[in-house]
């Protein structure tokens, strides 16, 4: 039987320098430890710090820059500078909030990482842990990820703004405020309209650089076409250069021709480049002053005209009768005509309504 032998008094107080010096080194570890997390904590604080300040100088230097005075474009937002300094006051500030998120996730995170580090933690299991929780929260939360995405490309691309006339699919209108997850806009009958950036698949921007009113003037087919053409451009060329609305037009008016042979007219197309969101305004202007200019001219604008087909008996052949104007209600008259006989006549009615006879 083996026999432990029991601590004698010399060995214990042997063993006591060395124990208090483990202690003493374990002590300084810990110090040395917390001393260099402290450390890196006030790093990483600092750092971020430091970027968002710097990235607050950009946005604030971005918002509070003139409008430069070079270009065209620069001429069109002179015309509007309040919708055009909110507009790059929303972009600049949506940037710097997503640059100031995103510096503070990665600075936090590396700082985190080398704090667990110190503490001789495996970042293994906490690496793996952190991805499957990432998997989790983009599988339940992908439709929030996705307006958040599309947002911020929506937004460094510049596809639109605020003052932007859209067109996002079901809802369209005036852009009054873009954010990382909802754009929204006012439509011309007052509705306001909430749309998700994931939900926009294509976008159809009516007024960014500059806009284009495109009018299809009708004319009878006796017209004279060169004439017409000649009057329309004489008052698109007053137009542009008259008080009313000749600043909001950017360029000559071009007249392209004809553009279509109608029905019941020539259609003759006119083309003016004018500033964003005055393209309705100029083709107001230009519509009144094409009306009376024609009237003064003489030429005629297209009515809706049909061709009626007239049987005086059933075994007659149908008698065209074509260019016939819509009918006008008959005169008042004290002889009342003699009925026809049945199948004698068969009348026809028009868009309106209105009862057309042969005239006897």
């Amino acid at each position: 039987m083996t026999t432990i032998p029991s601590p004698t008094p010399s060995s214990f107080v042997d063993r006591l320098p060395q124990d208090a010096g483990e202690s003493a080194g374990t002590a300084i570890d810990w110090a040395a430890t917390s001393l260099r997390i402290a450390l890196v904590l006030v790093l990483a604080l600092v750092l971020r710090a430091i970027v968002h300040r710097a990235v607050a100088k950009v946005v604030a230097r971005a918002v509070a820059r003139p409008v430069g005075h070079e270009g065209m474009r620069q001429r069109l937002l002179d015309m509007s500078p309040g919708v055009a300094n909110e507009r790059r006051r929303q972009r600049a500030e949506t940037i710097g909030s997503v640059l100031r998120s995103t510096s503070s996730i990665v600075i936090l995170s590396v700082a985190f990482a080398t704090m667990l580090g110190e503490l001789d933690v495996d970042l293994g299991p906490v690496l793996a842990s952190a991805g499957i929780l990432g998997v989790a929260l983009g599988f339940g939360a992908q439709n929030l990820v996705k307006d958040f995405l599309n947002g911020i490309f929506m937004i460094l691309e510049d596809q639109y703004g605020v003052g932007d006339a859209v067109d996002l699919g079901e809802a369209s209108g005036i852009i009054e405020a873009v954010g990382l997850r909802v754009t929204r806009l006012r439509s011309v009958d007052g509705t306001v309209w909430y749309v998700r950036n994931g939900e926009v698949l294509r976008v159809g921007n009516m007024s960014q650089g500059w806009s284009r009113a495109l009018l299809d003037i009708s004319v009878a087919y006796g017209t004279d076409v060169d004439h017409a053409e000649d009057v329309i451009e004489r008052v698109a060329r007053e137009t542009w250069e008259g008080e009313k609305v000749g600043g909001f037009i950017l360029a000559e008016p071009e007249i392209w021709g004809v553009e279509r042979l109608a029905a019941d007219g020539i259609d003759i197309r006119l083309v003016v480049k004018t500033a964003p969101l005055e393209q309705w305004k100029v083709a107001r202007e230009l519509r009144h002053r094409l009306k009376e200019a024609f009237d003064a001219e003489g030429i005629e604008i297209p009515f809706p005209q049909r061709s009626l087909w007239l049987r005086t008996s059933p075994e007659a052949a149908p008698t065209p009768v074509t260019d016939a104007p819509p009918a006008a209600a008959p005169a008042p008259s004290s002889r009342r005509d003699a009925p026809a006989p049945p199948g004698e006549v068969e009348a026809m009615r028009d868009d309106t309504g209105a009862l057309q006879r042969p005239t006897p």
